[in-house]
């Protein structure tokens, strides 16, 4: 349950340098969100193993 904490931090955190980009044409914000966007996906694939690994211990 940490890391789905995590998730919604991260995804606030990126939500500035979204509007940045999408609003206001700001590249160096895209970049920004590219990165926060493949964090996510990073953890995302740790909950999904996390998941997992509970579900078949039972």
């Amino acid at each position: 349950m940490e890391n789905f904490g995590k998730v919604k931090e991260l995804v606030a955190a990126v939500e500035a340098d979204a509007i940045k980009f999408y609003e206001n044409g700001n590249a160096a914000a895209g970049t920004r969100v590219r990165k926060g966007m493949q964090d996510l996906k990073n953890l995302a694939q740790v909950i999904r193993a996390e998941v997992t690994e509970k579900k078949n211990a039972k």
